[in-house]
């Protein structure tokens, strides 16, 4: 991003709230990966002593949009994004810090040629979130859609 053009952490943070409330950190957004950790932090953990699960989705949710940011920031003056259904399992007790690495499903250019189609197309976003010893705690498929503004 240039100097006068906030990075997509920025944004996320200015404009979705639960960015700034869970304090997750953006370690890289591009649009072939993202990845967010999420601080271990006392307030958001759960009766274990670890990462709350609605942290946790949030943590992830929130890595699929950095990637879509990334991927089709492009394409916001015609589509906006929206999330259609999300599904996460637990795979393993978290402890600590975990991170959230998001990838896209298909190709940008696949989901664009849709859209100049005239389609609403759908796209996967697939998330690992680790523990910081690298076990996969849970996994989250995202499907998006870009929804052409009228």
């Amino acid at each position: 991003m240039s100097e006068t053009q906030p990075s997509i952490g920025e944004t996320l943070a200015a404009t979705v709230p639960m960015v700034r409330t869970l304090n997750l950190e953006f370690l890289e957004a591009s649009p072939e990966r993202a990845v967010l950790r999420l601080p271990d932090q006392a307030d958001f953990h759960n009766h274990v002593g670890g990462p709350h699960a609605g942290a946790m989705f949030t943590l992830a949710e929130s890595a699929s949009g950095a990637i879509v940011l990334a991927a089709f920031g492009d394409q916001l003056g015609r589509a906006v994004p929206l999330a259609v259904r999300a599904e996460i399992g637990y795979k393993k007790l978290a402890k600590g810090p975990v991170t959230a690495t998001a990838t896209l499903g298909r190709t940008a250019a696949e989901v664009v040629a849709e859209l100049d189609a005239g389609e609403r197309p759908e796209f996967p976003v697939n998330i690992a979130i680790t523990r910081e010893d690298g076990a996969v705690t849970g996994e989250m498929s995202i499907v998006w859609t870009l929804r052409p503004q009228s």
